[in-house]
């Protein structure tokens, strides 16, 4: 031990966090650059909206994440670990308004006290490369890709219906309409026709979706999420002429198999054809009635609920191109104008929709593919979806359903009607918002020019009123002074734009911002290069399809714009489960949320870390339990014990001599603790490596320090070789560094060594070490366990049957019966059959 070590008394946890914080934040021990000479690796969590605390969430999030990275710089990688703020958004501004402060005041505030909480972590990051959306310096870079985008074609305006609150003269979020009513004023909300900007995602429909073939490193829940997301679609595409008009219905099918089952046709109450079909006549009142409550009732529906269906007839019919039937059409509430063609004809026999329509307005019902036992359109209690032969379809009767699409697609084709055509269920992406705390869209309108492009040179649009002093946080288009500009073409009057961007826009790109966070450009090209894609990226679940989906598609654009030198912006992805209290998730309404800062205030960022880490896998869920905090309390504190015990083992300690261990010279004790320590970096690094089960790595370590404790005792006895205990000793600090970092950094210095454990190596198992001297071998008769033996390692097959032949118990249960075969599983177990 070094003579200036000085020997604690106690595990002073405070002291010890607070020193090592100091110093790493000094020495910047985590701050890195690229190095051509060195193997990458990038471990991104996704960064926190900044709420003004972490929670048990965040814990375990950024835990399990420190680990690896801390991992991955002792196995020698050169370790990028970012961290920055996705401050943006409505809960944003909405608590802002709530307290009666400036949006920015609250985020950036907030941003102060949940970085000196990470940093209490003892988190590895490199606070160098920090960033935050809502800062200019951000978002001037997401306005010029937005203007890269927009000359490309990959960017439009057009109108959408939006939620609307005359009193407050203002869209709002689907999030603030509760009860069809608005958040703020209590007062109706109306659907309203606006413009708002559109990213065309569909253009990349293809390769996202092929693309998700590529990602072998992503848990395959996520995605099928996805590819369902994206939801291609392969079937006919048609019209259907209107009676007496020279108008066309346009359908889509994946079921063409049905097309002679079509009793009525349903539209979408935003169908553009609706108003030609009822206009002056006398179904045109009722209808738009209906049109008016279908809207309103949107406004009150969250999204995945279903409606009752409801629907009313127009007064005109469309003809069947395939048998020339008439076919009525209807306005229905369930139909979306967002998929396929917001028209749908309708089959009741084969369509549940369709059905439960059918019965309500009493529409005929015929079946045209016909399973095993017959279909009685009458008779249905329910639409018969499956496959089948088709029945009443003309010539292609008899068919089976795949081979009849094809053909009736080939007949359509034939004829003139219709094609081959793919869809999807993915639209393109809205990111006009209609609120204030957001990033201004850069451009202005102007009467003679159209939408102009704000130049580059007059980049960043800033947010008005978000640098000190705070300013007005009024939505834009309230603000006279930030939208009255003039033309960059023309020089006449003209008005910015007023929406903001979608909070998405800034988190599909953050993680390739990290590479150059200060450059005067959007990315540095080789700095990207160098770093992107990111190895690892850990994050919830709940965010497998929109903020994942629009990063893989950020990353293309950026790819196809010549920043980027990838097609994927992650390579491998974690989604770590929820910590749940009393059966729920933890959360204020519930009343169940445990503050991380009381735990760390009481037991010290070590011990919440451990026990994060090891009560559960990190993809399963985390139940939390008291208990378990005390007991990594505990076991810490042992650990603290255990090594001042055994001090006198460091004392001879030569960082670089008289630490080989000669296993012909160990006694029996020595061997088995030598033996343990490499079983237990083995266990440990493989637990690691496969999945990241840190649960099973930190029980490993748990064996080790039993089998210390118990060969060496915690008084002080030591009667095992000095280098074979100062390894066991020094693996357990290794071993949990990534985990504890504190704690072993701090034992590590006790114990003498001048290095920091971050430039130590992460340790190699001994082959030969962890083999064993004996093995026990289960004995089985017909599958079922006899017995057991003790047999030297080196044992082998034939001499491992005989043993068991001999075996007391095994004679016995044989009882002289014929054995018909012995099968050995070497090492194992013998099965013996008879």
């Amino acid at each position: 031990m070094s003579k200036t070590a000085q020997k604690p008394q106690h595990y002073d946890f405070k002291a010890i966090e607070a020193k090592w914080q100091q110093h790493w934040q000094k020495e910047k021990s985590y701050k890195v650059s690229e190095n051509a000479e060195q193997k990458k690796y990038y471990l991104l969590e996704m960064f926190p909206y900044p709420s003004g605390r972490i929670h048990m969430g965040h814990v375990r999030n950024y835990s399990i994440g420190d680990v690896i990275a801390r991992y991955k710089r002792m196995q020698g990688y050169n370790v990028l670990h970012p961290m920055g703020w996705d401050a943006f958004g409505l809960p944003a501004e909405n608590a802002a308004l709530k307290h009666g402060v400036h949006p920015a005041q609250w985020t950036y505030e907030n941003i102060s006290y949940m970085r000196e909480q990470l940093k209490a972590m003892g988190l590895s990051y490199d606070w160098d490369r920090e960033i935050a959306t809502c800062h200019p310096e951000y978002y001037r870079w997401e306005q010029q890709v937005f203007l890269q985008l927009l000359e490309k074609g990959l960017v439009y305006r057009k109108k959408t219906t939006v939620n609307w609150c005359d009193d407050c003269a203002t869209v709002l979020a689907r999030e603030q309409v509760i009860d069809g009513c608005c958040w703020r004023c209590d007062q109706q909300v109306v659907p309203k026709n606006m413009y708002g900007w559109f990213l065309k995602i569909t253009d990349y429909a293809d390769e996202l979706l092929e693309d998700l073939d590529q990602l072998n490193g992503w848990p395959e829940k996520v995605v099928t999420m996805q590819r369902n997301w994206i939801g291609k679609s392969q079937g006919l595409a048609c019209d259907f002429p209107v009676e007496g008009d020279k108008e066309k219905i346009k359908i889509f099918t994946t079921r063409p198999d049905t097309i002679y089952g079509v009793t009525f046709m349903s539209l979408a109450v935003e169908h553009p054809l609706v108003d030609t079909l009822i206009t002056g006549t006398e179904h045109e009142e009722p209808v738009r009635d209906f049109i008016k409550q279908t809207l309103l009732d949107k406004q009150r529906m969250a999204m995945d609920q279903e409606p009752e269906k409801h629907g009313v007839f127009t007064g005109k019919y469309c003809i069947n191109p395939f048998n020339g039937d008439r076919v009525p059409i209807y306005v229905a509430n369930f139909v979306l104008m967002e998929y396929g063609t917001g028209a749908v004809m309708a089959v009741p026999a084969h369509d549940q929709r369709d059905f439960e329509f059918a019965r309500k307005y009493d529409l005929p019902i015929r079946p045209v593919v016909q399973p095993e036992e017959k279909l009685e359109g009458e008779q249905m209690d329910s639409a018969w979806e499956g496959d089948g032969v088709l029945a009443d379809s003309a010539n292609f009767n008899g068919l089976p359903s795949a081979e009849a699409k094809k053909a009736i697609i080939d007949h359509a084709e034939k004829k003139g009607f219709g094609q081959r055509h793919i869809t999807y269920r993915l639209r393109d992406w809205g990111i006009s918002r209609q609120r204030y705390w957001g990033a201004p869209i850069p451009v202005i309108h102007c009467d003679t020019c159209g939408a102009v492009p704000v130049p580059n040179e007059q980049l960043p649009v800033l947010l008005p009123g978000s640098q000190p002093p705070y300013g007005s946080s009024a939505p834009l288009h309230q603000q006279e002074d930030f939208y009255t500009v003039t033309c960059p073409q023309c020089g006449q009057d003209a008005q910015r734009e007023t929406d903001t961007m979608d909070t998405f826009m800034e988190s599909s790109w953050y993680f390739a911002r990290y590479t150059s966070p200060r450059a005067d450009a959007p990315l540095e090209k080789e700095a990207a290069q160098y770093w992107l894609a990111v190895d690892q990226y850990i994050g919830g679940v709940e965010h497998a399809i929109l903020h994942l989906l629009y990063a893989r598609f950020f990353t293309k654009l950026l790819r196809d714009l010549g920043y980027l030198g990838v097609d994927e912006p992650f390579t491998q992805l974690l989604t770590q489960g929820m910590v749940i209290k009393d059966g729920a998730k933890m959360s204020k309404s519930k009343g169940n949320v445990v503050d991380p800062h009381d735990l760390i205030t009481q037991y010290g960022a070590d011990t919440v870390r451990l026990f994060s880490l090891f009560a559960a896998p990190p993809e399963r869920d985390l139940e939390w339990n008291a208990q378990g905090v005390e007991g990594s309390f505990r076991f810490l504190n042992r650990v603290y014990r255990l090594i001042l015990a055994n001090m006198d083992c460091f004392v001879a300690s030569d960082e670089k001599k008289n630490n080989a261990v000669e296993l012909g010279k160990l006694s029996q004790g020595d061997r088995q603790l030598h033996r343990k320590t490499h079983q237990t970096i083995q266990r440990v690094t493989e637990s690691i490596e496969t999945n990241f089960h840190f649960n099973t790595a930190i029980s490993g370590v748990m064996e080790l320090v039993n089998q210390v404790s118990a060969a060496t005792g915690e008084g002080g006895k030591q009667p095992l070789d000095q280098t074979v205990l100062r390894e066991a000793l020094q693996t357990i600090l290794f071993l949990l560094f990534p985990m504890v970092p504190h704690f072993c950094q701090e034992l590590w210095q006790v114990t003498g060594h001048k290095k920091t454990l971050d430039h130590q190596q992460w340790p190699e198992y001994d082959t030969e070490a962890i083999k064993e001297d004996e093995l026990t071998i289960v004995v089985q008769i017909n599958g079922k366990v006899r017995s057991r033996l003790q047999v030297a390692a080196d044992t082998d097959e034939e001499e491992i049957k005989q043993a068991a032949l001999d075996d007391e118990r095994i004679i016995n249960f044989v009882d002289n019966k014929p054995v018909k075969k012995i099968i050995v599983v070497k090492g194992k177990l013998v099965n013996i059959v008879v």
